[in-house]
């Protein structure tokens, strides 16, 4: 079976693959797009006391991340699965310029329930990060696909990783409605720029919306593949959501006493582990993907010991936020690193579904995610710092030693 979408004209070919990643939509702006996505899935986690002040949001406060995230869940289920059904390029297009439209709203937004709808529509909008992977995946032929997903990776995670510090820095700056505004404008500049040049890609076959949506529990349990790299995401996203939900807290408290500034640059130092996503990319182009799975995997094994070392031991504290910081970036290094292995995996199954199975795994692992956020306020009250990073360490040692025990008949 052809691993490549059908394109408008005529299905693109091994050979002119890679042409086609240089003339079309160079990577970097792929990965700038995706990046720009992402941001207000997060952001508004630090401006919920200036949106309570001025909207007064009281009790409906905390649910403004909740809303956004469970309107991108949404989206992954209802827009995503559409990549296999309708022209890529004018649905990716037209879902991006509906956040802008979004985050526009949230800015102007005159009462709270205007607002708190708004932030659900940026969530469901915000899917089309999904769509753009694959489409990012099609541009060259599957055995130069690791590649190109690490790099957009790397775009998606800083995104991620940054959206908290730079949404903090922009609402000192220009309040939580300039906010909103700057990060309309900046996704309509990047999406003018990169989606005329999205490649004409239209889906094999044209089934029917209800079809699409019936199949998603069908690939779920007939695709081992999707299942496996979810779980070892999954099992991932919850040790890092547990540790960065619960370091900013313990890195704000005695002896550490850190001020806001210090604790964003601390997720900074962390930031850089998009780095691995190419890295394990491309040695997995090279026939090398269980080893870099393997290696992703010890390293943040290896991150988080060091990690709850650092923050309990007797030396002194800027010694230890030092060390602390150094662990950060190698456990995001190795969460990502897993990400961006399970994505080329996926992204090299039949072309009819890969929509859906995009979705579909980061819904999964997505859940993952979940359970990490809620289990770190409990985690952290009862237990503390080690608490913490006990739970993170078990669910990184059961990833690895799940991916260590399966053997099939696939490299990854």
């Amino acid at each position: 079976m052809d691993l490549c979408p059908q394109t408008a004209t005529s299905p693109p070919s091994p050979a002119s693959a890679p042409a086609s990643s240089s003339k079309g939509v160079p990577i970097l702006l792929f990965a700038t797009l995706v990046g720009v996505t992402v941001l207000p899935l997060y952001a508004s986690q630090v401006m919920l006391g200036a949106l309570d002040a001025s909207l007064h949001l009281r009790a409906w406060t905390t649910l403004v991340t909740a809303l956004t995230m469970f309107g991108y869940a949404v989206g992954l289920v209802a827009l995503v699965p559409l990549v296999d059904r309708l022209p890529n390029r004018p649905l990716i297009g037209a879902t991006l310029a509906a956040q802008a439209v979004c985050l526009a709203a949230a800015a102007l937004a005159p009462t709270p329930i205007v607002f708190l709808a708004a932030s659900f529509a940026i969530g469901v909008t915000a899917s089309a990060i999904q769509m753009l992977v694959p489409a990012a995946a099609s541009l060259v032929p599957p055995q130069a696909r690791g590649a190109v997903v690490g790099n957009v990776m790397s775009g998606l995670m800083l995104g991620i990783l940054l959206s908290r510090p730079l949404a903090s820095i922009a609402t000192r700056a220009l309040g939580w409605r300039g906010f909103f505004f700057a990060d309309a404008a900046l996704l309509a500049v990047v999406a003018l720029c990169a989606v005329p040049r999205l490649p004409p890609l239209l889906p094999i076959g044209k089934p029917s919306y209800r079809s699409l949506i019936a199949s998603l529990g069908h690939l779920v349990v007939s695709i081992d593949t999707l299942r496996r790299h979810a779980l070892y995401q999954g099992l991932l996203m919850i040790g890092f959501n547990t540790f960065w939900t619960s370091v900013a807290v313990v890195l704000s408290r005695a002896p550490f006493h850190c001020s806001a500034t210090q604790i964003a640059v601390f997720a900074l130092a962390g930031a850089g582990g998009a780095v691995a996503a190419p890295i394990a990319g491309r040695a997995a182009d090279r026939g090398h993907a269980r080893r870099a799975k393997q290696t992703a995997h010890v390293i943040a094994i290896v991150a988080i010991v060091t990690a709850a070392w650092a923050l309990t031991a007797p030396i002194p504290h800027t010694l230890a936020i030092a060390i602390a910081a150094a662990a950060a970036f190698l456990l995001d290094a190795g969460v990502i690193a897993d990400q961006a292995l399970g994505r080329r995996a996926i992204n090299l199954l039949a072309p009819e579904s890969r929509g859906r199975v995009n979705g579909l795994f980061t819904g999964l692992f997505f859940v993952g995610g979940a359970i990490g956020a809620a289990l770190s306020g409990p985690t952290l009250a009862s237990i503390g710092w080690l608490g913490v990073s006990s739970v993170t360490l078990m669910a990184f040692a059961a990833a690895a030693l799940i991916h260590m025990t399966h053997r099939d008949r696939t490299p990854s």
